[in-house]
C-alpha cells in the first residue's frame, strides 16, 4: 500500500469514528431560558368601570452576577399598590410580585380592551411582558363569552357602636349589583360573613351593606368587589339618643318638724264648730270642774299625810 493511500484509510477511519462518538452522546433535552419577567395571573380578564383587578408577576435574574432591577406596573389600568419594586437578585433567582389595578371608564355598550403591561430593567436591558385584560361599559356583559358572571368570593366585616364596642345580634342585609340579597347576623363580636355559592353568587362590582339593630340607628355602606375577592367592611352603628325628659316639679308638703319648730310656716288646721247650743253643753262643764275639785281634794290630803308622817316617826311603825 502506498502512503497516499495509507493517509486516505487514516482520515476515513478518524471520520468514522468522530461519527460514531457524535451518534453515541445522548441529545440533551432543549430547556428555554426563564424570562427575566413573567405575569403568572390576573383575577379577572372581563371587569367593568371601577373594578378592581390584581396581577401576580415573576421576576427572574438571568444573569451570572447579582443584579439590582426596577419593575414599574401600568398599561391601560391604574396602578393602585404595588406599582414599583427594586428587588436584589441574586444569579438565577426569582421573587414573585403582586400589584393592583383600577379598570377606566367606558363608554355605554363599548368594550375596551387594555393591557396590563409589566416592564423590568435589569443587567442594561429592559424586558416586558403583557396580559389583556376588557373593560365592559354599561349594557354589555361583563364576560362577553357567555360564561357565568364573575363572583365575588365573600363579603365580611364587623360592626361597633360609635364607641367602638362589637355589636352582635344586628341584622345584615347585602345587596350585590345583580339585585340579589344575602341576610346574615352579626356574633356577639360583631363579626359576619357571606360566601359565595355556585348556587347563588356573589356578583361583582357594587355590593351595598344595610345594618339594622332596635336602639341604633341604621347604618350602611357601600363597597366594590372584583371577581375572586374577599371583600371586608366596616359598619359603625351609633346608638339612638334618648328624648329630652322633663322631670315633674316636686310636691311641696310641710313637715311635721319643720311646723313644730316654726308654727309660721304652716297654717293651723281650722276647727270645725260641734254646735252652737250653749244650754246643751252647760252640764258637761259642770261636771268636769266637779272632778277637777276632787282630784286636787285628794292630791292635797295626800301632801298633808306625808308631812304629819314625817313628824311624827312612831306613826310609822
Amino acid at each position: 500500500m502506498t502512503t497516499r493511500s495509507r493517509s486516505r484509510w487514516v482520515r476515513a477511519a478518524a471520520w468514522v469514528g468522530l461519527t460514531g462518538a457524535m451518534l453515541a452522546v445522548p441529545a440533551a433535552p432543549v430547556t428555554a431560558a426563564p424570562a427575566p419577567i413573567r405575569i403568572l395571573s390576573v383575577s379577572a380578564e372581563n371587569v367593568e368601570p371601577g373594578d378592581k383587578v390584581r396581577v401576580r408577576f415573576r421576576v427572574t435574574n438571568t444573569g451570572k452576577a447579582a443584579e439590582s432591577a426596577i419593575v414599574v406596573v401600568g398599561g391601560g389600568l391604574r396602578c393602585t399598590t404595588g406599582c414599583r419594586a427594586e428587588p436584589n437578585l441574586a444569579a438565577g433567582s426569582s421573587r414573585d410580585f403582586e400589584a393592583t389595578l383600577v379598570a377606566p371608564a367606558a363608554s355605554p355598550g363599548e368594550v375596551s380592551g387594555l393591557n396590563i403591561s409589566v416592564a423590568v430593567r435589569l443587567g442594561g436591558q429592559n424586558s416586558y411582558d403583557f396580559k389583556m385584560v376588557y373593560v365592559h361599559g354599561k349594557g354589555t356583559s361583563p364576560t362577553g363569552t357567555g360564561q357565568e358572571p364573575a363572583a365575588v368570593k365573600r363579603v365580611s366585616g364587623r360592626v361597633r357602636d360609635s364607641g367602638g364596642k362589637a355589636v352582635g345580634g344586628v341584622s345584615l342585609t347585602l345587596r350585590d349589583k345583580a339585585g340579589h340579597e344575602y341576610r346574615t347576623t352579626s356574633d356577639r363580636s360583631g363579626r359576619f360573613a357571606v360566601t359565595s355559592t355556585a348556587r347563588k353568587p356573589i356578583a361583582a362590582g357594587a355590593i351595598t351593606v344595610v345594618a339594622t339593630k332596635d336602639g341604633y340607628d341604621t347604618a350602611r355602606t357601600t363597597a366594590r368587589g372584583s371577581a375572586g375577592d374577599t371583600v371586608n367592611v366596616r359598619l359603625t352603628l351609633p346608638a339612638k339618643s334618648a328624648p329630652p325628659t322633663t322631670s315633674p316639679a316636686p310636691e311641696v308638703s310641710a313637715s311635721p318638724l319643720a311646723i313644730a319648730g316654726n308654727p309660721l310656716a304652716a297654717t293651723p288646721p281650722a276647727l270645725e264648730t260641734v254646735s252652737d247650743d250653749s244650754s246643751a253643753s252647760l252640764p258637761f262643764k259642770l261636771l268636769g270642774g266637779l272632778l277637777v275639785a276632787v282630784g286636787l281634794g285628794a292630791l292635797a290630803l295626800m301632801v298633808l299625810r306625808r308631812r304629819n308622817a314625817a313628824k311624827d316617826p312612831l306613826s310609822r311603825a
